[in-house]
């Protein structure tokens, strides 16, 4: 088998252990990013993962855990904070391409790196920032309202994440924040309980292959 067909057969087990509908096209698409991740990672070191199909694991399936929460919230415009290699919101630009996705990263080798995938996989949906997030304009993006669901993947700690972002924020908008377990030590600190901001709620979530505990949790602005 080539490296393609198995990622490909690794990628499409996963899709199916997690209930996830991905079309073929779609899943061609995941592969072919999954590929440039790992010709990057030889000269700019974009991320501590080495093997391509651990990247399925570690980066696709664990990113499109949060497709089905990010698909019944139907947002317009979602923001992805310290993006990285684009993780989650390449897998998730894919997948919806209805969905204005923005990546966020101060690291100029990764914003390059997702601006090449962005021109190489044709996604007109997928926008990328360069800089830090606290500096970005409300007004430049869904007329001024801003963003309906902001996501992090391991960017901070959710108190920062909020402070950071929070003028960025659509009205009746959600965090979304990506953790392992559940970030109970975050919930009780002073800088949390600053911001005002409980958590709705804390999903699962369930990555195929991956025995790992992995958790999404919902905020949104008091009322």
């Amino acid at each position: 088998m080539t490296l393609q067909s198995t990622l490909q057969a690794k990628l499409e087990a996963g899709l199916l252990e997690m209930g996830l509908l991905v079309s073929p096209e779609k899943q061609a698409k995941l592969i072919a990013y999954v590929l440039l991740i790992d010709k990057w990672n030889k000269v700019h070191n974009l991320t501590a993962i080495r093997d391509p199909l651990e990247m399925v694991t570690l980066h696709l399936l664990d990113s499109l855990s949060v497709l089905p929460h990010v698909q019944a919230l139907a947002p317009k415009f979602l923001l992805d904070v310290g993006a990285g290699a684009g993780l989650p919101s390449i897998p998730l630009a894919i997948c919806l391409p209805d969905l204005q996705v923005t990546a966020i990263d101060s690291v100029t080798k990764k914003t390059s790196f997702m601006r090449q995938v962005k021109g190489e996989l044709g996604l007109s949906n997928f926008h990328v920032e360069a800089g830090r997030v606290e500096a970005l304009k409300k007004e430049r993006f869904n007329q001024g309202a801003g963003f309906n669901v902001i996501i992090s993947r391991a960017f901070s700690e959710i108190a920062l994440f909020i402070s950071l972002t929070k003028h960025l924020l659509a009205e009746n908008g959600l965090w979304l924040a990506m953790k392992g377990v559940v970030p109970d030590h975050e919930f009780e600190s002073q800088d949390f309980k600053n911001t005002g901001i409980q958590p709705s709620k804390i999903e699962v979530l369930k990555v195929a292959g991956l025995d790992a505990e992995r958790h999404l949790v919902f905020l949104s602005m008091n009322k």
